[in-house]
């Protein structure tokens, strides 16, 4: 038998009307939902993603809750339809938490103001303007190393979302970003793309937000996943609450080895991979690393159903 990892997107797969494929029972559980999202943190976020701006849903005080939300209002959606159950979680960056909700190891009441914490203390511990973070294409992960540290000047600079061979994401001072896209294209990349994100998320200058993230966790409880997470720090799967609060600070400053836990989940046997949150991202980077998985995206009610039968149908 084979076994099924579900995964979910973080910051970077949001979008304007991105729920908008979804109808009947799918639609009624999502907007109910946001719903309960929103009356935690007092902030319409279902208005933010029907109605809202590109800017305003890019700001990482309001994309972190808001793709949280969608993450977990699409994992209730495939468990209302049928869904098959999971034998891992993970989940990119912001992603963990959903993971972490979906495994039962952190309630969604808990999990919105908790990441909502999260993104202020990520933004006040650098100021919009100050840090930038860029994906570099067509280089691998040692050669973007390499030009971090030449292009650093005495400023951050850090390879730091290891997304699949030949998409790195580089983050730091915006100049050092920028000296660095100048550099990866003179060392050979494809591109080098500015990301539409107000923190360089997973570099040292994450380390005052980890500290206060760690405080506040202090007030959270965690449980032991139901379902093993893979977290991204370590790619390892935890089960008692001081390590998965431990794995979460660190989550902030360290890179997010994706390569890696895709890695580890298909050398366990799992196969199938569906992506639960709207958006085709994770599944573009899960089939660059290992193009024998079977991937399949969440992305409306008509590829809800469609994975559900297709992950049935492997198992």
């Amino acid at each position: 038998m084979s076994l099924f990892t579900i995964t979910f997107a973080g910051q970077g797969s949001q979008s304007i009307g991105m729920m908008a494929g979804f109808t009947d029972a799918a639609a009624a559980i999502i907007k109910r939902t946001f719903e309960e999202a929103s009356d935690s943190i007092h902030t319409d976020l279902w208005d933010m993603v029907v109605n809202g701006s590109v800017e305003t849903l890019a700001q990482t005080v309001n994309t972190q809750p808001v793709m949280l939300t969608a993450g977990v209002a699409t994992f209730r959606a495939w468990q209302q339809a049928g869904g098959r159950g999971a034998d891992f979680y993970a989940g990119h960056s912001l992603g963990e938490y959903t993971a972490l909700v979906a495994a039962d190891a952190v309630s969604f009441a808990d999990a919105v103001p908790l990441v909502t914490f999260r993104a202020r203390a990520m933004q006040d511990a650098v100021p919009v303007g100050t840090g930038g973070i860029a994906a570099i294409l067509g280089l691998e992960v040692e050669a973007v190393r390499a030009l971090c540290v030449d292009a650093a000047d005495g400023e951050v600079l850090e390879a730091v979302n290891l997304n699949s061979p030949g998409q790195i994401v580089i983050a730091g001072h915006k100049t050092a970003v920028e000296r660095g896209m100048i550099l990866a294209k003179e060392r050979g990349a494809k591109r080098a793309l500015l990301l539409p994100m107000s923190v360089p998320s997973h570099c040292v200058l994450m380390k005052p937000a980890a500290e206060k993230l760690a405080q506040y966790l202090q007030g959270v409880t965690v449980n032991a996943p139901r379902i093993p997470v893979i977290q991204n720090a370590d790619v390892m799967a935890f089960d008692n609450a001081d390590a998965i609060k431990q794995a979460l600070v660190q989550q902030l400053y360290r890179p997010v080895r994706w390569i890696e836990t895709i890695q580890y989940l298909a050398a366990q046997g799992a196969s199938n991979v569906v992506e639960c949150v709207p958006g085709k991202i994770l599944t573009g980077l899960n089939k660059r690393i290992d193009a024998t998985l079977n991937c399949m995206a969440i992305t409306d009610s008509v590829t809800l159903a469609a994975a559900i039968v297709k992950s049935d149908a492997r198992s």
